[in-house]
């Protein structure tokens, strides 16, 4: 059993299995964003928010300091990793990291030194530059496909779990206006669709004027 984020306390959603449940709200996310993806990338998100649903599993066993490691010093140790192994490690968790708190978290981020877009580059970039590296392994082959699709698509990604998270409800004057925010810096269709609900209608290229 687990409670959904943003749910009162007293309203909890039962479920057979976790995975299940982020299989099929994964899956429902990505056909709202019109979001196409190989199989084995959705199954690797689905998986990210199975592992992710655990707290413990954002802190890192090998690092001794409370709380979360920022984005850039997790990107130093990628940089700076003795070992091939070490560094597409680390460029991994930077990648999962950055996805989860950015689809999970994104309201959050607004009280942040760092913004959602921060997150988008940062993890993207981890992703991308993961799937280059991992070609130099078996292994890895294997993943390098997985890795590209999800630096390539990752904003829409964020918009998919975003939408996995969203509760039902009306949205305040803040709420739109991050939301504007948000399809300004990232051109997210998840947000322009979002705004559209609310009787805002972004026009085609982000940077201009909202039309009412």
């Amino acid at each position: 059993m687990t409670r959904m984020s943003g749910q009162p306390d007293n309203e909890l959603v039962q479920v057979a299995s976790l995975r299940e449940f982020f299989r099929e709200s994964v899956g429902v996310a990505m056909e709202s964003n019109k979001l196409t993806a190989e199989h084995e990338t959705s199954h690797y998100v689905v998986n990210l928010l199975t592992l992710f649903a655990r707290a413990e599993a954002f802190h890192d066993p090998a690092d001794d300091t409370p709380g979360r490691k920022p984005l850039a010093l997790m990107l130093s140790d990628a940089l700076e990793a003795p070992t091939p192994a070490e560094c597409q490690f680390a460029l991994q968790r930077l990648g999962d990291i950055s996805l989860f708190i950015a689809g999970f978290f994104a309201a959050d981020l607004q009280r942040s030194v760092v913004d959602l877009d921060y997150y988008i580059s940062m993890g993207g970039g981890a992703y991308s530059s993961l799937s280059m590296q991992s070609h130099k392994t078996i292994r890895g082959r294997t993943f390098a496909g997985i890795f590209a699709e999800l630096g390539e698509k990752f904003h829409r990604f964020v918009d998919v779990l975003n939408d996995v998270r969203d509760q039902a409800g009306s949205a305040s004057d803040k709420d739109v206006l991050r939301l504007y925010e948000v399809w300004l810096k990232t051109g997210s269709e998840r947000a322009a669709r979002l705004l559209r609900r609310q009787g805002i209608h972004p026009l085609s290229t982000p940077g201009t004027t909202l039309a009412h």
